[in-house]
């Protein structure tokens, strides 16, 4: 190996990239002509280079954040209108969603993944129209920007405000639940927020056509690009550099995942630790009641990470 690397660095001061490559893979070479990122390139000018996926990165993230801020200008009136209009959009499109989704999960079931997840990645009959009538519901709901939760008087005269407001770009990695990126767009909207949204690789598809149908319910004078779906995990070490732009990462996922993003980057990341999924009925409770709840905890939604695991 210590040849072929001074070879290549021979020739690429003599003006010939190089490009090193495993070769137990047979089509390695067709790949690196097809312009894959596989192997390591040998250039005189490398070192003026900015990698491609980090210029994409940026490019979207930057776009995020310019979004946000028209977002953010406009009235409360005008936010929750595009929300309705994003409810609207995904009952017309319902059956597009509902053949990719269906392709989605007939690819989990040929790769053979565990019936939880593929209980997850599926869109059943009525989901498109509850996602609908949940952003609805959020599009009527209190005005959640420059609400004054704390108002402390320093001197006579100086009152100290405590008040919410945008966070700004938001990365969030979340698991192959296509519901989920709905519920993570609206909510993004409704807060003033730009989104940058890695969903699984399983729910590819779903994700695609769903990013698709909102961003295209959202104005021209905000602009598409306020919400980037980012669709391979080879870009997230480009985004974790961005903490001159993206202001907050939520991964969402196991607490390996969650470490490993912590570790990775200078930005916040609002994580979370190990949980249970107990319920615990008290000896005074209600029974009928707590029949009730038991049964809801677990039999409403049972490939739901919060169902329940132990009833104590």
């Amino acid at each position: 190996m210590t040849a072929k690397v001074k070879a290549a660095v021979y020739a690429a001061y003599a003006g010939i990239p190089v490009v090193i490559t495993s070769g137990c893979a047979t089509d390695n070479i067709i790949k690196v002509l097809q312009g894959e990122r596989i192997g390591t390139l040998f250039h005189r000018d490398a070192h003026q280079w900015v990698p491609l996926g980090e210029v994409g990165a940026r490019d979207m993230a930057v776009a995020a954040r310019e979004g946000c801020r028209r977002l953010q200008a406009m009235s409360p009136q005008d936010r929750s209108k595009i929300l309705l209009s994003i409810a609207d959009a995904l009952e017309e499109n319902e059956k597009l969603i509902t053949i990719e989704n269906e392709a989605d999960v007939a690819a989990a079931r040929l790769a053979r993944y565990e019936q939880s997840l593929i209980a997850r990645l599926a869109l059943k009959p009525g989901k498109i129209s509850s996602l609908a009538n949940s952003i609805r519901v959020l599009a009527n709901m209190e005005e959640p920007i420059g609400c004054v939760l704390k108002k402390t008087e320093i001197a006579e005269g100086f009152l100290l405000e405590k008040t919410s407001s945008p966070l700004g770009v938001l990365l969030i990695i979340f698991e192959s639940r296509p519901d989920a990126l709905v519920q993570i767009a609206s909510l993004a909207i409704r807060s003033g927020n730009g989104l940058l949204l890695k969903g699984g690789k399983e729910a590819k598809r779903s994700n695609a056509i769903l990013h698709k149908v909102i961003t295209s319910a959202i104005p021209q004078n905000v602009g598409e690009r306020l919400i980037g779906l980012v669709t391979s995990r080879e870009e997230i070490p480009d985004l974790l550099k961005l903490d001159d732009v993206i202001d907050l990462v939520i991964p969402r996922g196991s607490n390996k995942l969650v470490s490993q993003i912590k570790e990775s980057t200078k930005i916040p990341v609002l994580g979370h630790a190990d949980g249970i999924c107990h319920v615990y009925v008290d000896k005074s409770a209600n029974m009928d009641m707590a029949k009730t709840i038991v049964l809801d905890a677990k039999t409403d939604y049972p490939a739901a990470c919060n169902a329940m695991e132990t009833l104590l």
